[in-house]
């Protein structure tokens, strides 16, 4: 067997080989060391005349079980389906595999569970390698992103027959083999096997012609969560702004009304990270729908918020029970990178009354604007990639192509409802469902243990915050004892001091794309990025040059047509 290449093994098989190697070496070490005393005995006790000369030194080794046998690929059908996935982002380096990642992707536990599940047959299991398998992906989730409607695309192992005659039909005309019904339950098998935070919510068995995960895609829908207030509010009496209801709390209507803004076709360069590795020059986007959404029936409540000294104003004891949980909703036909956190980054400066509203119309404006500012994102942990939309197979696609970013002045009409013929687990077997050890069951447990957390912390905050008499001020510090530092809210657990407050608009501001593109294809060896662009498979000849092998004869036309979301 060839020497392995360690580069593409998951962080589990890298440890796990680690470990096998560390027991090699203690057992050739106690081989020897047996081997040394074995000669230090025969030269001290010679051994009787017929003792056979070839006597053997040392123990017989025992005989190791014969480990089961491969399975051979030959003998079983296979199938593209498409998985529906859900996970918690938190624990994760996000979606895709990366052989860098200090932390486990979703990728690499979905590998280690289709392998250990022997849904696909690689030859070497420990390398992380979908693209036999016509592996797609709709989304591509950063670290500490959720996802509750992800789906990829994969050839796996089917029960079908191999022989087309034995998936006929019986003598009573009904098929002698039933693609849901006779099928490997996909999701029951993943479930045994993925971590308690990701789970396999459904599989298509149908799939339209030339299905991908990722083009065949009409929507995905985000939703960003934050709570109201944003953070802990300060008392009146400890508040910069000389009253209870500024710190801490967002001013809805206006992130409502800047996030209509973002509906339509509009370029975003200064809604993202510009990675000149996909050198891209088209930043036009359309997004369907964007609002800010109440979550409704959310419990947990810190009575101290209602209290006078709190409340923010205009509020009435009696009106409402804080904190309220919202998300930001927004849905378009792809995002480019960290699009939707600086969106929110943005909207989070609006809601605490530091920016206003008109903020995301100059931002939007590239002309005016061409050169992002140096502002800061929203926290990765309260996304969620929340569903994905796909046509029906049949549906006309001028439509969709009206959609897309070239054509600004399409209608995007009716929201559309997702056409996949999705086999929903419980939909076969009610147990699976509802059952011991379901699904439900399943998110019960990953639910309970946070809600217990939650409910704990919950309490001890509410009880702390009624324990001072603020009143007493006995230690007090200066005149007025307020802080003289302001507080920024990014959409982590607590705000950050800045200082004083530098509008957007007035930071310095970043590299442009072109210079980021011009940049990057220097770094790769080309003269320049329109270089870059004319010379095709231009991917092919960066991992060419890496490898000594430098070769720019096919400059001819370029055929990259990334998709960044």
């Amino acid at each position: 067997m060839a020497d392995p290449t360690y580069a593409d093994w998951s962080k589990d098989r890298l440890v796990e080989r680690v470990r096998e190697l560390e027991m090699a070496v203690k057992q050739q070490q106690q081989q020897q060391q047996q081997g040394a005393g074995a000669k230090q005995k025969q030269a001290a006790v010679k051994p009787p005349s017929q003792a056979p000369a070839n006597a053997a030194a040392t123990p017989p080794e025992k005989k190791q079980r014969k480990k089961g046998g491969k399975m051979d690929p030959s003998k079983y059908s296979t199938r593209l389906v498409a998985l529906k996935l859900a996970y918690l982002g938190k624990r994760y380096g996000g979606f895709e595999y990366s052989a860098s990642s200090a932390v486990p992707s979703i990728e690499e536990e979905l590998w280690k569970a289709l392998v250990k599940g022997c849904l696909i047959l690689p030859e070497n299991p420990d390398k992380v390698a979908f693209e036999p398998w016509e592996y797609s992906k709709c989304g591509r989730t950063d670290r500490g992103v959720s996802a509750f409607g992800q789906v990829i695309g994969i050839r796996l192992r089917s029960n079908r027959p191999v022989a087309p005659e034995a998936a006929g039909t019986e003598g009573d005309g009904k098929p002698a083999w039933d693609p849901v019904a006779d099928e490997i339950n996909y999701p029951r098998i993943l479930n045994r096997l993925l971590p308690p935070d990701i789970r396999v919510l459904a599989w298509a068995p149908t799939l339209p012609p030339n299905f991908s995960a990722r083009f065949s895609c009409w929507e995905r829908q985000y939703r960003y969560f934050f709570t109201q207030p944003a953070y802990a509010p300060l008392p009146g009496s400890l508040d910069p702004s000389g009253g209870p209801g500024k710190e801490g709390w967002l001013d809805l209507d206006a992130m409502r009304a800047a996030a209509k803004m973002y509906e339509g076709v509009h370029d975003f360069r200064n809604f993202c990270k510009i990675d000149g590795g996909k050198q891209i020059t088209n930043f036009n986007r359309r997004v369907f729908e964007a609002d800010i959404v109440e979550v409704d029936d959310m419990g947990s409540a810190l009575p101290y918020l209602s209290q006078h000294d709190f409340r923010p104003a205009g509020v009435a004891a009696t009106d409402a029970v804080y904190p309220k949980v919202y998300y930001f909703h927004v849905r378009g036909s792809a995002f480019l990178w960290h699009q939707i956190r600086h969106m929110v980054g943005v909207l989070f400066t609006i809601g605490q009354g530091l920016e206003k509203p008109s903020l995301v119309a100059d931002l939007l404006d590239a002309g005016k604007h061409p050169r992002r500012p140096n502002y800061t994102m929203a926290d990765d942990v309260p996304l969620v990639l929340w569903d994905c939309v796909f046509p029906k197979a049949d549906e006309d696609l001028s439509r969709k192509k009206a959609l897309e970013v070239h054509d600004p002045d399409a209608e995007g009409g009716p929201k559309l409802e997702d056409a996949m013929d999705w086999v929903w687990l419980g939909e076969d077997e009610p147990s699976f469902q509802h059952g011991p050890n379901g699904l439900v069951d399943q998110l019960w447990e990953t639910w309970r243990e946070r809600k217990m957390d939650e409910l704990l912390a919950n309490q001890l905050l509410n009880a702390v915050a009624g324990k001072a008499d603020l009143s007493r001020k006995l230690a007090e510090l200066g005149p007025s004892g307020k802080p003289n530092s302001h507080r920024a809210y990014e959409g982590g657990n607590s705000a950050k001091a800045v200082g004083k407050y530098v509008p957007v608009l007035k930071r310095s501001l970043l590299a442009s794309p072109q210079d980021v593109n011009e940049k990057w294809a220097q770094s790769k060896g080309f003269a320049s990025a329109a270089e870059l662009s004319q010379t095709k498979n231009w991917r092919s000849v960066i991992k060419a040059r890496r490898a000594g092998e430098v070769d720019t004869s096919n400059n001819n036309n370029n055929n990259n047509s990334s998709v960044d979301e």
